[in-house]
């Protein structure tokens, strides 16, 4: 199946502790319009998709940890045969949570570090001590050998340490370190004028190829920034080499920019598929159409997956197959899905100069779900 889900990010609750700027569900303490699914309608969704496909299965949130049965649902998960992952802020975990994440079988973990220094994190999580209770989490993790990567979302508040940032992730024993460019939904759409520029993205995807070609340890992926595959490609010509990972551990993503709907969705709390976290566009709900149908064959999908449909810059550009543009952010910010990536500054060549076609979607994942 050339578009088979890998990878499915679980909204299992839409509250949560903090109250980031960034984040894309607005998520708070008590949030009433989306309440928490029950225990038995969550192994339904699970039942559901596991007649059809094994991705690997994100519970994320909100806060996960603020649901009381989030280990049940990750041991029916793992019974089931998933790949099952957690993503949390880092402040609610213990000594409980670390026995839970291993006697469950959860095979990865996420946390969120959005600065060097404290100041910093918790001024993006607006949280007094959020910095501390990632760190103190991080801790916990590699004293109980539970493996975690670590997200890392920016904006020009703290652009700046982003390359302090890769060095304290690396030095904290993270498996991958994902750099994310954020999309302004939800509580994004508060900090417009934060934005990394267009005149700003290339110089830092330039500085992410020039920081991963060394590395040799960190798994290292841009998120939300698919013009990055692009940048490879050129550079890796430029300089008459392959470009290939060397840390192939663990990956959400490959060798390909937008995943949407292609090799990724995220089910919200209400149960309506997305094409992935940022793109608050359903393809359907689970509580009246089963996965496999909404996957295979919702016409929001059908579209993200049809690059002839692209519009503008990346409908005429020779990289579209491995790029994209960020399908979220052009309809955050146009209200167009199809429309052009709106930060990317690249001009396509005339199709008459080019020499090949960029390969698509079966230029294959450089390291897929399998490897969790």
């Amino acid at each position: 199946m050339e578009f088979e889900p890998k990878w499915i990010a679980w909204e299992t609750t839409r509250r949560c502790n903090l109250s980031c700027v960034h984040c894309r569900s607005a998520s708070e303490l008590t949030v009433a319009d989306h309440p928490d699914f029950s225990l038995d309608e969550a192994k339904a969704i699970i039942d559901d998709i596991a007649g059809y496909a094994s991705p690997v299965l994100v519970l994320s949130g909100g806060e996960p940890l603020l649901r009381p049965d989030i280990f049940d649902i990750a041991q029916y998960g793992t019974d089931k045969g998933f790949r099952m992952c957690l993503a949390t802020n880092g402040t609610l975990v213990s000594d409980a949570t670390c026995r839970a994440i291993k006697e469950t079988g959860i095979r990865m973990v996420s946390l969120s570090l959005d600065g060097a220094k404290a100041a910093t994190h918790d001024n993006f999580r607006n949280q007094p001590g959020a910095f501390a209770g990632t760190m103190a989490a991080i801790r916990q993790f590699n004293e109980q050998q539970i493996p975690f990567l670590v997200n890392s979302s920016f904006t020009l508040r703290n652009r700046e340490e982003i390359p302090e940032i890769y060095r304290l992730v690396k030095s904290l024993g993270a498996t991958a370190w994902y750099m994310f460019l954020i999309v302004p939904t939800g509580r994004g759409e508060d900090i417009m004028n934060e934005l990394i520029p267009e005149r700003l993205y290339d110089e830092i995807l330039e500085w992410h190829y020039q920081v991963e070609k060394e590395e040799n340890e960190l798994l290292m992926r841009p998120t939300c920034a698919p013009h990055y595959y692009r940048i490879v490609r050129q550079r890796a010509k430029e300089e008459g080499e392959k470009f290939t990972r060397r840390n192939l551990k663990f990956s959400t993503g490959g060798s390909k920019g937008c995943l949407a709907g292609q090799l990724i969705c995220l089910i919200d709390v209400d149960g309506e598929v997305l094409p992935c976290s940022y793109f608050p566009k359903s393809a359907g709900n689970l509580k009246r159409t089963p996965f496999k149908e909404i996957w295979e064959d919702s016409a929001l999908f059908r579209q993200l997956r049809d690059f002839t449909s692209y519009k503008g810059s990346c409908g005429q550009c020779e990289y579209v197959g491995v790029c994209g543009g960020c399908r979220a952010r052009a309809y955050a910010m146009s209200g167009d899905y199809l429309a052009q990536e709106p930060f990317c500054s690249y001009q396509p060549r005339p199709r008459g100069e080019r020499r090949q076609t960029t390969p698509g979607l079966a230029d294959g994942p450089d390291a897929t779900s399998e490897n969790v």
